[in-house]
């Protein structure tokens, strides 16, 4: 059975914020926490050192990996109290670059109908902007411009599944993240570990975002998601 109809089967939506009025919509994407605990001091990963509980106790189950792109953080809004598409970096005071933004006016104010439609009761389509000008390693993905890439979409508070996400990236005519594999966070280490080809060319994916197959939240409400970068492993920099 692959990863996507696992998914299909058995995922179910995750609820991150209470669903009082509109106040959800505003809510900043949740910190994605580095699978391996870090050194105080030296500031490298311990590898084999789990950074929580729930990380070394699902360790072995299956776990859904896609792409970690080298961007920054997008979210876009629609208010419908308002009637109005809000751009925001991961916090309300992210300096987002002009032609970012102007790209994303681009893709979502001609679909304003469309959010209106879809969506009475809002939502946040959460991604990441990249290409060139945009991080270290940004003009690898796109040499001349900039675009968006969708990884999540909560309404009402909840988190959509996967299949859902794709979905409405289609009907935008965007992309979503691409899933690149699956299997237990040991083998996402090693794919990490030994390097890997980012979908958009030749040249190495920053690394992989897991979740396990069925979203799970931790004991304290927080989202089961991880991320393994390949420069954690690289240079010198775990221990």
């Amino acid at each position: 059975m692959t990863a996507k109809s696992i998914l299909m089967k058995s995922n179910v939506p995750i609820q991150i914020a209470p669903s009082v009025g509109y106040e959800y919509l505003y809510e900043r994407y949740h910190k994605i926490q580095t699978v391996f605990k870090r050194d105080p001091e030296t500031k490298k990963i311990i590898e084999g050192e789990f950074a929580c509980l729930e990380f070394e106790y699902l360790a072995e189950s299956q776990w859904i990996f896609t792409e970690k792109i080298d961007g920054t953080n997008i979210r876009i809004i629609y208010d419908p109290q308002r009637d109005v598409i809000k751009y925001h970096g991961r916090t309300d005071n992210a300096n987002t670059p002009i032609y970012l933004l102007e790209k994303l006016g681009e893709i979502f104010n001609p679909q304003i109908n469309h959010f209106r439609k879809s969506f009475p009761k809002g939502v946040v389509l959460f991604g990441e902007g990249f290409g060139a000008r945009i991080g270290k390693g940004g003009g690898k993905y796109i040499s001349d411009g900039v675009d968006f890439i969708l990884f999540d979409i909560m309404i009402d508070g909840w988190i959509l599944r996967r299949e859902n996400v794709e979905g409405i990236a289609k009907s935008f005519g965007i992309k979503s993240v691409p899933i690149i594999g699956a299997g237990n966070l040991r083998a996402a280490v090693s794919d990490v570990k030994n390097g890997f080809d980012s979908q958009w060319g030749d040249f190495q994916a920053e690394g992989i975002v897991a979740r396990p197959m069925v979203d799970l939240r931790a004991r304290g409400g927080n989202r089961i998601i991880t991320k393994i970068k390949c420069k954690d492993f690289q240079n010198g920099n775990s221990q």
